[in-house]
């Protein structure tokens, strides 16, 4: 839903990741400090109670983490491995804020709220990879009301202005989250299903041939998770892709 922000996002940080560039940093050292920064103040701060400040670190290191594409563009050090693990910190990055949420809630004794924080956590992992699995296969599924900048930027306000003692805030928004999670998961399966129902039937492999094990290059390919932090992140991106 937000992806008609990210070119003029990408505008902003390119300025941003050419003076970044001249210090001499990595864009996969970008990727790996800003997913041990968000880890770092969602584990420790979240599960202490301290929802307001452990917003305020994940804010400061997502923003800095938006930064690797932009320098992997002007340096040129553009990789497949870099694209491979800026998705794969970013599902590190979506485990530590839940799972932060989840125990901070459970020591405060809202162990039913938890448990929704702990179902947000699954959901997202399931949009993600039903994402990805259908692009190894071939199908196209660029749909989805609650992406990964969606939930973020939902669970993080929320768990800010419930540190500043807003009641109610996060309750409603993981309540809300759980339900758009769910109702994602369903519309990428519809997508899926729609598409899978009209392919031909595979044929069969020659007599004396060994065919390739179910998933084949799907399977591999499955295992680049979207990227939705920003349409300009992965460092594999040379041009417009689609959007994950």
């Amino acid at each position: 839903m937000l992806n008609r922000i990210r070119p003029a996002l990408g505008r902003v940080l390119t300025p941003i990741g050419r003076t970044v560039a001249r210090t001499g940093v990595s864009p996969n050292a970008i990727t790996v400090i800003g997913t041990a920064g968000v880890a770092a103040g969602a584990l420790v701060l979240f599960p202490r109670g301290e929802f307001f400040w452990g917003t305020m670190v994940i804010t400061a290191f997502v923003l800095f983490d938006m930064l690797d594409g932009a320098v992997a563009r002007v340096t040129g050090k553009i990789s497949k491995f870099g694209a491979f693990l800026d998705s794969t910190m970013d599902r590190v990055a979506d485990a530590a804020i839940f799972s932060g949420l989840m125990i901070g809630l459970y020591r405060d004794g809202q162990h039913a709220l938890a448990g929704v924080a702990l179902f947000c956590l699954v959901a997202g992992v399931v949009v993600s990879y039903a994402k990805a699995r259908a692009e190894g296969l071939g199908y196209t599924c660029n749909v989805g009301i609650a992406e990964r900048a969606e939930r973020l930027i939902v669970a993080l306000v929320a768990a800010g202005f419930d540190g500043l003692g807003v009641p109610y805030i996060l309750a409603i928004a993981l309540w809300a989250l759980a339900v758009l999670s769910t109702v994602t998961v369903g519309q990428r399966f519809a997508t899926v299903y729609a598409q899978a129902k009209d392919d031909p039937a595979p044929k069969p492999a020659a007599p004396g041939r060994t065919s390739a094990p179910a998933g084949g290059s799907g399977a591999s390919a499955a295992g680049n998770e979207e990227d939705e932090e920003n349409g300009e992140k992965a460092h594999a991106k040379a041009g417009p892709q689609p959007r994950r």
